[in-house]
């Protein structure tokens, strides 16, 4: 119960300090690619299982769920991102157990694809110069460890590249988190994370040269580099619990909660439902609420996405040989993941993604 009262007296200071987020600041951040949700279980909760995350996965929600890996897990996905905007992402997750009190260290690497773009300069505006595609690739590293029986911590250090032929940024975020898990099952899951934290970062390169004149009256130029703003990283707060309901031995019915406070972007919050049928199939559904959500594009909505999420789960498990410290078989499992969330305009992000637990 001691540990119940210290996640909740940090849980409420957390939360006076969301609530001062200056809604002016909105559209001010930079590198906002932190902020896609390329894993698949969590992007169908729209990211609220702040709480419930496990595994891999919960390097891009919260770290501390990180520390639930029990042996070795892998994870691939796949994210059509607004699909018709041709931007695709590629994401490979894996945590290793370094021992039993060790804790759990894990790499997650996003890779972005954003298409085709046509190259131009001041002297050749018309697209002459055939085309080139940008990099966007964002690396973490996370080491996460159970402290109590209760509670999981975790840190995650985040490189951040975005560059094209001639243009280049490179940056560092930092995220940090915490889960809290007790009742018969653990059927009471709370969490809270801090993303996206860092020194600004900033655009310089070759293609920000410029050949300029020393003096008005002499044709001698030289070459100049011109400076770029700094841009800050988009700093969140997110705080979310999840309750389970046992229906008889397998079925189970999850109800989550979540508040997310966003340092360049409105505050936003968000309610979700599950259903496990023993550890064969999930199904999940979430809906996100933020200021003008119901209304048009551009108009009161300043975001594509219209609220609704919802994914499956449909896992295989399996043996493996694997005994736990009892000495009892621990069984493995292989999943298939599929989350969708839903869009106006576009047609929707879509993320598909396969995980094996050993």
């Amino acid at each position: 119960m001691k540990n119940l009262y210290c996640f909740t007296m940090v849980a409420c200071l957390l939360a006076w300090q969301a609530v001062q987020a200056q809604p002016e600041r909105v559209g001010q951040a930079g590198a906002l690619e932190l902020m896609i949700n390329s894993m698949p279980r969590s992007s169908g909760f729209n990211g609220i299982n702040l709480g419930s995350s496990a595994g891999i996965e919960s390097a891009q929600v919260n770290p501390g769920g990180v520390g639930t890996t029990r042996g070795t897990e892998l994870l691939f996905s796949h994210t059509a991102w607004l699909m018709g905007s041709d931007i695709q992402i590629n994401t490979f997750g894996f945590s290793q157990r370094l021992g039993l009190s060790d804790g759990v260290l894990g790499v997650s690497v996003a890779a972005f694809s954003l298409g085709q773009f046509v190259r131009t300069t001041v002297d050749q505006p018309d697209g002459s110069l055939g085309t080139f595609s940008p990099t966007m690739l964002n690396v973490g590293l996370t080491y996460a460890r159970q402290f109590t029986d209760h509670i999981y911590v975790g840190l995650t250090a985040r490189v951040v590249h975005n560059s094209t032929p001639e243009v280049q940024a490179n940056g560092v975020s930092f995220d940090a988190g915490i889960q809290y898990r007790s009742g018969e099952k653990d059927r009471i899951k709370l969490g809270i994370a801090l993303r996206n934290t860092g020194p600004p970062m900033r655009f310089a390169g070759d293609g920000l040269a410029g050949r300029v004149k020393i003096q008005p009256n002499n044709p001698f130029t030289t070459t100049t580099n011109l400076p770029t703003a700094k841009f800050e990283l988009p700093t969140v707060l997110s705080m979310g619990g999840s309750y389970d309901f046992f229906l008889g031995n397998s079925n189970t019915i999850t109800i989550l909660v979540a508040f997310i406070s966003n340092s360049f972007y409105y505050n936003q919050g968000g309610i979700g439902l599950a259903y496990k049928y023993k550890e064969y199939v999930i199904f999940r559904g979430s809906f996100l609420y933020e200021k003008g959500i119901f209304g048009s594009i551009f108009d009161t909505r300043y975001t594509a996405f219209t609220g609704p999420s919802m994914g499956a789960t449909f896992q295989i498990p399996f043996k493996t040989g694997k005994l736990n410290v009892e000495g009892i078989p621990v069984m493995s499992t292989f999943s298939f993941d599929a989350s969708y969330r839903f869009t106006n305009p576009f047609g929707g992000t879509l993320v598909l993604g396969a995980r094996i637990d050993i």
